[in-house]
């Protein structure tokens, strides 16, 4: 992912020991929404496509492995891997749809706030 020291690493924490080969893509267990979006923007399109391609294989085990935990009791690994998964939604689009990092006609990040 490109322009990485613009965006906030998360804090340590490996994957579940069943997802370790989807550690090369722990840049992308991004906590927030506006996060989340500033690495796509600053990502190439064959960089989401790398990521989009193993997340989407694992997607179904993730997303089982993830439903046994409440969320506001998630363990820190798999906090990551929900923010991990999180992030695919957010590159979902740029990859199936636009074929490039930003979302034509969509809103600007620096106008982008959140829950409002």
């Amino acid at each position: 992912m490109r322009g990485q020291d613009a965006i906030a690493k998360p804090d340590g924490g490996a994957l579940p020991e069943s997802f370790q080969d989807l550690e090369p893509f722990g840049d992308w267990a991004l906590s927030t929404e506006v996060e989340r979006m500033a690495a796509r923007e600053n990502s190439t399109i064959e960089e989401l496509q790398v990521f989009y391609d193993a997340m989407l294989r694992r997607l179904p085990a993730v997303v089982e492995y993830l439903n046994q935990f409440p969320l506001d009791r998630m363990p820190e690994q798999a906090q990551r891997l929900l923010h991990m998964a999180l992030s695919l939604n957010e590159v979902s689009i740029a990859v199936e749809r636009y074929r490039q990092p930003r979302v034509i006609n969509g809103r600007e990040r620096a106008r982008f706030f959140p829950g409002q």
